[in-house]
C-alpha cells in the first residue's frame, strides 16, 4: 500500500490528506435537516448527516488528492450509528482509489493489538470465511506500551501488505510533556523515531517502508532531525492550516526525491465554507468551498518545495 500512495502522490502532485473528521457544527443546516427530518434528531440522524457531509467533499475532491483520514473518534461519539458511517465512508473512499488512513490511534499489547490490527487493516476468520471488517489501508498507533503494542499490526502489514503511521512527535501543544524529555542527552521522540526506523526496515516497499510516523507541522526543526533518523518511512504531518502549519515550514519533512511526507489538514479543508476567504461559496456549495481550500493548500506546498530547491 505504501507504493500506491505514493503513486498517487506522484500522480497528482499533491502531497495531502483530507482529514475527514467531522463535527454537527460543521454540518451545514440544509444537511442536518434533511436527515434530521428522516430519521428524527437521532444517534441515525447524525450519523446519516455526517455520512452525506463526507460523501459530498470526497465527490468534489478526489480526483484533486492522494489520501483522506477519517478520525474514528468523530464517528464514535455517535455510537454505533457512528461506527456505521465510518465504514460507509471507508468504503467509499475506497470505491474512489483514495488511500485511507484510518486515524485510531491504538497502542495496546498481545492478543489485544491482534485483535485491533485484524478489525483495521486485517481479516478476521469466520468459519470457513475470511472477512476484512474495517478495512483501511494504513491506521495511526500509539507506541508508549512498546514493541508488543506495534508488532501484531506489523505482522497483519507483512501479510496484507498495508501501512502504519506510529506517533513520534504529535503537534498538540502539551506534546513536549512526555516526548520531549531527555534519556540521556536525546529526547523521547528521537528515540522514537529510531525505532520506526528499526521497524521499517523489517516491512519495505519498492522505495518507503510500510511502517511510517506522524510529526507535526507545528514543529519544523525537529521534523528536519527526524526526516534524518528515519529516512525511509513516510512522514504523516498534522497541524497544517488551523494548527498553525504553513507550507514554508513542512520542506523538511520531505526528502530530496519530493517524496517522503504527506501533510493533513481536517477542519481547514471539510469546514473551508466558514471561513472569510472561502464564505463567497455558501453554505450550500460548501463542498466547492472545499475543493478550493484543497487547491490553496496543494499550491502552497508545491510552492514552498520549489523554493527549497
Amino acid at each position: 500500500m505504501i507504493n500506491k500512495l505514493t503513486a498517487k502522490i506522484q500522480k497528482t502532485k499533491a502531497p495531502i490528506v483530507v482529514g475527514l473528521d467531522p463535527m454537527l457544527n460543521y454540518i451545514p443546516k440544509h444537511i442536518q435537516e434533511k436527515a434530521f427530518k428522516e430519521f428524527g434528531e437521532t444517534l441515525e440522524g447524525a450519523a446519516e448527516a455526517i455520512w452525506q457531509f463526507n460523501k459530498e467533499i470526497v465527490d468534489k475532491t478526489y480526483d484533486l488528492i492522494p489520501a483522506v483520514k477519517p478520525q474514528i473518534a468523530m464517528y464514535e461519539q455517535f455510537g454505533i450509528p457512528g461506527i456505521m458511517a465510518f465504514k460507509k465512508t471507508v468504503d467509499y473512499c475506497k470505491s474512489k482509489d483514495l488511500v485511507v488512513i484510518g486515524d485510531i490511534k491504538r497502542g495496546d499489547i498481545g492478543s489485544t493489538s491482534a485483535a485491533y490490527a485484524t478489525g483495521h487493516i486485517g481479516k478476521v476468520q469466520i468459519g470457513a470465511n475470511k472477512i476484512a471488517p474495517f478495512d483501511e489501508d494504513f491506521v495511526t498507533l500509539n507506541p508508549y506500551m512498546g514493541a508488543d503494542s506495534i508488532t501484531p499490526f506489523i505482522d497483519v502489514c507483512k501479510e496484507e501488505k498495508k501501512g502504519l503511521f506510529i506517533l513520534v512527535k504529535t503537534s498538540n501543544p502539551s506534546s513536549g510533556d512526555f516526548q520531549d524529555q531527555m534519556v540521556g542527552d536525546r529526547p523521547v521522540y528521537e528515540l522514537v523515531g529510531e525505532k520506526v526506523a528499526q521497524w521499517g526496515e523489517t516491512c519495505m516497499g519498492d522505495d518507503y517502508s510500510y511502517v511510517g510516523a506522524v510529526v507535526g507541522a507545528t514543529y519544523p526543526e525537529m521534523g528536519k532531525t527526524l526526516r534524518k533518523i528515519m529516512p525511509k518511512a513516510y512522514i504523516l504531518v498534522p497541524g497544517y492550516g488551523a494548527q498553525g502549519g504553513q507550507g514554508k515550514d513542512l520542506v523538511h519533512f520531505f526528502n530530496e526525491d519530493g517524496l517522503g511526507a504527506i501533510v493533513n489538514s481536517s477542519r481547514g479543508i471539510i469546514a473551508a465554507y466558514k471561513q472569510e476567504k472561502y464564505a463567497k461559496f455558501g453554505e450550500e456549495n460548501f463542498a466547492d468551498a472545499s475543493r478550493a481550500a484543497a487547491e490553496d493548500m496543494i499550491a502552497d506546498i508545491a510552492g514552498a518545495l520549489e523554493a527549497a530547491k
